[in-house]
C-alpha cells in the first residue's frame, strides 16, 4: 500500500502542529511526549484545550502525519 499526501495537507498539519506545540509548550507540558501520546493512543486528553489545541489535532489523519513525519525526518 503507498500513501500519498499533498503538499498543501503537509503545510497544513505544519501549521496544525506547531499550534499544538505552542499550546502545550506555553501550558508548561513536554509538547513533545504530550504530541507523541497522542499520535499513539488517539486519546485527546494528551492534547490541552488551551487556544484550541485539542479540536486542531483531531482535524489531522494521523496515518496522513506518521507519513509525513517520516518522509520529512528520512529526506533531511
Amino acid at each position: 500500500m503507498t500513501f500519498s499526501v499533498p503538499d498543501d495537507k503537509e503545510l497544513e498539519m505544519r501549521r496544525v502542529l506547531t499550534a499544538v506545540y505552542d499550546a502545550l509548550k506555553q501550558k508548561g507540558y513536554n509538547p513533545i511526549s504530550q504530541i507523541v501520546g497522542y499520535i499513539l493512543s488517539e486519546d485527546p486528553t494528551y492534547i490541552t484545550t488551551y487556544n484550541n489545541a485539542r479540536s486542531l489535532i483531531r482535524k489531522i489523519d494521523r496515518d496522513e502525519l506518521l507519513q509525513a513525519m517520516v518522509k520529512t525526518y528520512l529526506s533531511d
